[in-house]
């Protein structure tokens, strides 16, 4: 009788994976040490240095009138243009010009600043004059740019009270931020291009009036895509935020407007601090470090459709957004950090089921330069086409050095390594599943990258697995048994470099048989077996 067989070939010698971690207690919520144990901001953070600009740092505040509660004071005093491209081409820069026709029909050019101020002081009682304002200054775009979502959101979202305080109150007073442009942000503002390690301290008052133009799209050169000047940045004007209908538009426009009320209402006083940290890049450590599973380009689709972990947190902490404005796309071994930005709503739900909840009252600490000791690392991960491609080994480095310097090569390290602080002033990372989901990363291999460039900076890692509790009892049983058995940072990489080449390198299948922990408890175990 004739029958098909399939025949699988069989490496001789091959040992089964046998090792099964010890069971743990099936009604716990958490493993590991507990948060009040780790080292926290500002318990464990060292004084901080007088604040002073140098030439890796731009201050664009008086620091000799730093004072606790008080509106800084813009540095300079009067407003010092630059139109060049290293730094950012300000709406207000005498450069900014459009072509006009005077009474004889030719062609000059008038400045767009003059313009945009006169769009933006006519007086808005519904949404197309908002959209006609918007347009005048951007003729270009007249017939490119949707304002659906906008429209959308002030006829059929709000209630007509509602409605009457966004157009009576909260955005004239936008427009008067906006305006300030020049009075509050006087310092030509450099652009964080790649291969440059610089550091840039604002006010938030300058942030809130960069946003307020973003809202109003007043920033040049920035709304054309391929091959132009800036495509190497992310988007900051907001028109893709009022296009089409997508049910997530109205909760972001809740969410920024609520931001925007917030500071027209009041004075804005305290210091944000931006660091570049390019070309840096281990132990566990302390919390208050966030972890921001960023796009290279920083904030992803914040100002358009995007709704995941990246842009929820740039929405419910606005002021993360002007980092679009002035970061490049990030290279293989950079990272963004951020420090100082306040949470300004809070929400429930996630991508479709976001909804902005309510507004939120930021208690968290200030420094000595009156930051919030709030820090927040961007690092984008590698997007995986292939499952198995991630555990080769120039991706298993890439990943490595972008959380942390680990191998002289770009990835984690570089977000959580402070080469000039010593561990015990370094807070703990708080972290999850980093380049996972959409960008096919295999959530276990990342815990162990992150885990091991946490190990190699000095810091401690809370590790938040967003309810896959076999992934949290994974993760504590593989870093158990990693410690028990003294495993070096070293060998764990070697391990990882192995794993690929025995399971992976000529694996015919989507995925290996035999999975990332279970090789590795296999391996640990057979070495001390044969050594016993």
């Amino acid at each position: 009788r004739k029958e098909k067989c399939e025949f699988k070939p069989q490496r001789p010698g091959r040992r089964i994976p046998k090792y099964m971690p010890p069971p743990l207690p099936t009604n716990k919520k958490w493993f590991g040490t507990p948060i009040e144990e780790m080292r926290r901001m500002p318990m464990c953070g060292a004084r901080l240095p007088h604040l002073r600009p140098s030439a890796s740092h731009t201050v664009t505040v008086r620091v000799d009138l730093l004072r606790e509660g008080e509106v800084p004071k813009p540095f300079p005093t009067h407003y010092k243009d630059l139109w060049d491209n290293k730094h950012i081409k300000m709406p207000c820069s005498e450069q900014n010009l459009y072509p006009v026709e005077d009474e004889n029909g030719d062609r000059t050019a008038g400045s767009r600043w003059e313009l945009i101020q006169t769009a933006l002081l006519n007086k808005f009682t519904c949404s197309h004059d908002l959209k006609e304002a918007i347009l005048r200054y951007n003729v270009a775009y007249s017939k490119k740019w949707d304002f659906t979502a906008l429209t959308d959101f002030c006829e059929k979202v709000l209630e007509d009270a509602e409605a009457q305080h966004l157009f009576q109150s909260i955005l004239p007073d936008m427009v008067k931020l906006a305006l300030c442009l020049p009075n509050i942000c006087t310092q030509p503002i450099p652009l964080l291009k790649q291969k440059m390690n610089h550091s840039i301290t604002m006010s938030q008052e300058q942030i809130a009036s960069f946003l307020a133009n973003a809202f109003f799209c007043t920033f040049p050169r920035r709304n054309a895509k391929m091959k132009s000047e800036y495509s190497s940045y992310p988007d900051i004007n907001f028109n893709r935020l009022f296009e089409g209908r997508s049910p997530r538009k109205p909760e972001k426009l809740k969410t920024l407007f609520c931001y925007f009320r917030r500071v027209t209402e009041k004075s804005i006083s305290f210091i944000l601090f931006l660091i570049c940290n390019k070309s840096q890049l281990a132990k566990y450590t302390d919390v208050h470090i966030n972890v921001d599973f960023a796009n290279r380009f920083v904030g992803g689709g914040v100002t358009g459709a995007g709704l995941v972990q990246e842009e929820i947190r740039f929405l419910i902490n606005p002021e993360l957004i002007v980092s679009r404005l002035i970061t490049e796309v990030l290279d293989h071994n950079e990272c963004l950090i951020i420090t100082g930005t306040e949470q300004y709503s809070e929400y429930t739900g996630y991508a479709e089921t976001y909804r902005w909840a309510r507004s939120h009252e930021d208690k968290t600490p200030r420094d000595e330069w009156q930051r919030r000791y709030t820090e927040i690392v961007a690092i984008d991960a590698f997007h995986f086409r292939r499952f198995l491609d991630q555990f080769g080994p120039e991706k298993i480095r890439r990943e490595l050095n972008k959380a942390s310097n680990f191998l002289q090569w770009p990835a984690a390290y570089c977000g959580f390594s402070r080469p000039n602080v010593p561990p015990q002033h370094l807070s703990a990372i708080a972290t999850g599943n980093w380049g996972c989901g959409a960008f096919g990363g295999d959530s276990r291999l990342k815990a162990l990258i992150q885990i091991l460039a946490a190990a190699e900076a000095g810091r401690d890692v809370v590790y938040f697995t967003f309810g896959d509790v076999e992934l949290m009892r994974d993760i504590y049983s593989m870093h158990t048994f990693l410690c028990e058995k003294g495993q070096t940072i070293g060998d764990i990489y070697r391990l990882l470099l192995r794993y690929y080449n025995e399971e992976c390198r000529s694996c015919s299948t989507s995925g290996p048989d035999v999975k990332l922990y279970s090789f590795i408890y296999n391996t640990i175990e057979s070495y001390a077996d044969s050594t016993d």
